[in-house]
């Protein structure tokens, strides 16, 4: 893969890099085969108006989804670090199997440790089981130095659902913050009403020494999101999967990170890729902040400060760094 860009000095780590592995073993479930149509539909809602000078490699829309590849792309790209995180999806599957296991990412972690960063799924937390949940994230927690953890609503329950409190008493207790999947499911079978923006602001009223990643800016609900991250110092806003929209669609994207600096400001707002195994995502996401300036006339109307390359390299990876206690060096 080329990339029509210059390495950068940015630190880059990318909150949400998925391992999925070899499907072909449960590619027959009918929830699976949908929720790849909704990946579709996604990807034309991301893509959709790629501009005639962007340089698009045949290359970087073949899914390359193992370790090694992930490491390779870093490079060329110049990412730092990734947060590993495995894609559970038993809802897909009817709850009879996961499409990767932590333990998969582990080995993976421990392959390149200075590289990866493990962030386990032990969901889904109700549907497993409480007790056996938080032995899971407990154990991984102190013997596998798992450095944050994930949670997927859609697949389990509400992001506010009284009976999940135990588990976030003991992500406080272990003082990692705790990643969740905000906005719409993306893909069925999950659940989107199980994922709103405004049921965080339970959450992190209840446990305010928790801090919590809010991904992919609860689209389509950003404004509620931004008012939850304004309310509540513990919770952080990923541009994980939308940072493409800085291409494809600037205007948008423009409204979107702006309306998030001002809200909550750039010392919380955290890059992400959603890396899922295709080249064109990483590349899309690293060349699309690193070039995307706020248009003067739309700070002026809207009340935006404008994006400096010092609030750039907040988002890049600053503030990720800052609250997982990683040096910020660069890897690449």
């Amino acid at each position: 893969m080329e990339v029509p860009f210059e390495k950068d000095d940015y630190f880059k780590i990318d909150v949400e890099a998925h391992i999925i592995g070899d499907m072909k073993h449960i590619e027959y479930f009918p929830g699976v085969q949908a929720w790849w149509k909704g990946v579709a539909g996604a990807s034309r809602m991301l893509l959709m108006n790629v501009p005639e000078d962007y340089k698009l490699e045949p290359e970087d829309l073949v899914k390359r989804g193992t370790p090694e590849d992930l490491i390779e792309l870093m490079n060329i790209c110049g990412v730092d670090m990734a947060c590993l995180l495995p894609e559970p999806m038993m809802d897909t599957t009817g709850y009879a199997t996961r499409w990767t296991t932590n333990g998969a990412l582990i080995e993976a972690r421990d392959k390149f440790p200075d590289r990866f960063i493990l962030v386990p799924n032990v969901g889904p937390i109700i549907r497993r089981g409480l007790k056996n949940a938080i032995w899971e994230l407990e154990y991984l927690v102190k013997e596998h130095a798992a450095q944050m953890v994930k949670f997927y609503p859609p697949e389990d329950a509400p992001i506010n659902d009284p009976r999940l409190w135990p588990f976030y008493e003991k992500v406080s207790e272990l003082g990692i913050p705790i990643s969740i999947h905000t906005g719409w499911s993306w893909c069925p079978p999950g659940k989107s009403a199980y994922c709103l923006p405004v049921l965080l602001d339970e959450v992190a009223s209840e446990f305010p020494d928790m801090n919590i990643v809010a991904f992919h800016m609860g689209w389509p609900y950003p404004h509620d999101l931004n008012m939850v991250g304004m309310t509540h110092p513990n919770v952080y806003l990923s541009l994980s999967v939308l940072v493409p929209w800085a291409i494809t669609a600037p205007a948008r994207f423009a409204e979107l990170i702006g309306e998030a600096m001002r809200f909550v400001g750039s010392e919380r707002i955290i890059w992400g890729v959603d890396f899922a195994g295709f080249p064109l995502q990483i590349k899309a996401a690293v060349q699309g902040l690193r070039e995307f300036e706020i248009p003067e006339e739309t700070c002026r109307l809207y009340g935006y400060p404008p994006l400096t390359n010092e609030d750039k390299a907040k988002i890049f990876g600053l503030n990720l760094a800052g609250l997982l206690g990683i040096e910020p060096r660069r890897r690449v």
